[in-house]
């Protein structure tokens, strides 16, 4: 049977009309040059009467020509297009998505004996009216009346017109007008087509992520930043302002709004700083305009390319990776010090999707903060790290986006999968280093073992767990008042005026925090270990805050000492950190808790029994 072709859909997608699903056939690819970022190709499609090599597709559509679907002669469905015009004059029409409907070879060769279309020549008369063709069109959208002499920035969202896809169009504010003429349209630009030789564009995007107000401070000078990202039909982007920029945008950008956003630079993106898939960025300027919009028919909440569970034992360590699954388990919060002395939550997620694999999704900051696994919720992790720790996990970046049962598809289905099937099968996980707490293949030590080996002699710090018994706490100076500021920890000194001084801020404070450094001696079966608890795994070993023991204190010794009395001789699960530390000359192995949790005996067991049976063969 054979094929037939869209004839005159060349000409209408060339000059920005609508046309449903045209069917063309690919007469040449090549690949085009696009600097560092990923390969552009080029195609000429043919409808039969006419051929136009002035058809790009789009980036997400490589893997068609990598994969030698997309060959000459191939007859193809365009089902999204976008028109756009370079900032040279020329026009070109963006491919967004195809399927190839028969192959090279079922074609058997080209079809018809089309002619170039001479694009210069049409474009050299923009007022004559396009010749009719047998491809049903629909008008160019009509430009909006021009503004009023004295524009307000308050007035409604600008109203947006039926153009070609859903992410383009025509629209009139008077505060992106074009300052020549004020009743001039301005175009709708999609991210995808932006590149650094355009001079004018105009977005029209969701902000899908918004960071907090960063500073820094270096030989350069000092300042502060925020970024945030956005999303359209064909693709995402980041954005950053900086020092003025920051106060002025800052508080009108809100993640989840759809925004007009023009007047902004592109560079090339620092991938250090970015996990989007967009070879550009954008900096905000002193005329940068963002004007909220009103009309977000038509515009993702998110672009996500979602990873089965079960396919990141195939992807390499350090990727960038999209996930969703159900948090079947989820740790308590724990904290830690960076290797720059500063303090960060840290939560563990075991996330199970449709595979059946389970893998372990670290979340840091505010983020593991807030976040609530009490009733099994879906969660998506756009720009998660993939990492080899124990096996394959991942790691929430600063740059991540975690979104707990959204909106999407794909969330809805997972739900339903689990509800019916999922939570009744015998998941497989692909992270074997976990928490002590899971029963999982961990780093297990008895105390004996510890010294037997001598840990903490090398040089690097050496990490175990083991269960044991807290046999004593030492009250004494375990609490000490401390600099009230987020990122400092350091004792201060009471001036005995009400005011306290911190040597380290170089400040004094009307008031101070509590802070716990609490020694204690574990012991099991075999021996036993002083160990130093900091402020989240004391107040853990002692269930109570360091505000409530200093409250308690005030009160009196009795009701004090009652909480250290109730410590002694409960049994945890207990990671610790074995380390060679120096000080006046004298070098010790130091062991610091990192993380106290409560044993789960069936597991317990279960570890103690596969031991025995290893042991007996």
């Amino acid at each position: 049977m054979s094929v037939k072709l869209t004839e005159g859909a060349a000409e209408a997608l060339f000059k920005g009309s609508e046309v449903t699903n045209p069917v063309l056939q690919l007469l040449n690819i090549r690949q085009i040059s696009s600097g560092s970022g990923p390969p552009r190709f080029r195609l000429m499609m043919s409808d039969g009467l006419h051929s136009l090599s002035s058809f790009l597709l789009a980036t997400q559509l490589n893997r068609l020509a990598e994969e030698d679907l997309l060959v000459p002669h191939c007859v193809c469905v365009l089902k999204k297009t976008i028109t756009n015009t370079l900032s040279d004059g020329r026009r070109v029409v963006i491919v967004m998505d195809m399927e190839v409907m028969k192959s090279a070879e079922e074609t058997g060769g080209k079809i018809g004996t089309p002619t170039p279309y001479n694009a210069d020549d049409k474009m050299s008369s923009p007022q004559k009216s396009a010749p009719s063709t047998s491809v049903p069109s629909s008008p160019r959208p009509a430009t909006a009346p021009g503004p009023s002499p004295s524009p307000k920035f308050n007035r409604a969202a600008p109203s947006f017109g039926r153009g070609r896809g859903r992410g383009r169009g025509f629209m009139k504010t008077p505060m992106m007008a074009p300052s020549t003429s004020q009743t001039s349209p301005v175009k709708m630009v999609p991210i995808a087509s932006l590149n650094p030789y355009q001079s004018k564009w105009t977005i029209r995007a969701r902000v899908t992520n918004k960071s907090s107000i960063r500073t820094w401070s270096n030989s350069k000078g000092e300042g502060k930043l925020f970024s945030f990202e956005i999303v359209d039909e064909s693709g995402e982007i980041k954005i950053t302002a900086f020092n003025k920029e920051v106060d002025k945008f800052f508080p009108l950008v809100e993640q989840g709004k759809v925004y007009y956003i023009s007047k902004a630079s592109l560079k090339m993106a620092n991938k250090q700083y970015t996990t989007l898939k967009n070879e550009y960025e954008i900096t905000l300027h002193a005329n940068s305009s963002i004007v909220p919009c009103g009309d977000s028919q038509g515009v993702p909440t998110m672009q996500c390319d979602f990873v089965p569970i079960a396919e990141l034992e195939n992807r390499d360590k350090d990727a960038i990776i999209d996930v969703i699954g159900v948090c079947k388990s989820v740790e308590e919060v724990s904290r830690i010090t960076t290797k720059t002395s500063r303090e960060v939550s840290k939560r563990a997620l075991n996330l199970m999707d449709t595979t059946g694999k389970v893998v372990t999704v670290t979340l840091w900051g505010e983020e593991a903060e807030k976040f609530d696994g009490s009733e099994l919720p879906v969660v998506a992790i756009k720009g998660a790290r993939l990492s080899d720790f124990g096996g394959r996990s991942l790691s929430a970046l600063f740059s991540s986006t975690v979104m707990v049962n959204p909106d999407i598809p794909e969330a809805f289905r997972l739900r339903a999968w689990y509800d019916q099937e999922g939570y009744a099968l015998n998941s497989q996980s692909l992270t074997e280093m976990r928490s002590a707490g899971s029963g999982a293949r961990v780093n297990w030590k008895t105390l004996s073992d510890v010294k037997n080996e001598r840990l903490g002699q090398a040089e690097k710090a050496e990490y175990f767990s083991c269960v044991a018994t807290v046999v004593y706490c030492r009250k004494e100076n375990c609490l000490y008042q401390a600099c009230p500021s987020a990122d400092c920890s350091k004792k201060v000194i009471d001036q005995q005026n009400g005011l306290y001084r911190c040597e380290k801020c170089n400040k004094e404070f009307p008031n101070f925090k509590y802070r716990l450094l609490l020694s204690a001696n574990i012991a099991d079966f075999g021996d036993n270990q002083w160990v130093t608890c900091f402020q989240e795994t004391a107040e853990v070993l002692l269930g109570h805050s360091a505000e409530t023991l200093g409250q308690l204190r005030e009160v009196g010794d009795a009701v004090f000492d009652e909480v250290f009395q109730k410590a002694n001789f409960t049994t945890h699960i207990f990671k610790i950190r074995m380390k060679l530390e120096t000080y006046n000359d004298e070098s010790r192995v130091k062991a610091t808790v990192i993380e106290i949790q409560p044993v789960d005996h069936r597991e317990y067991s279960r570890r103690l029994l596969s031991s025995i049976r290893k042991m007996a063969s």
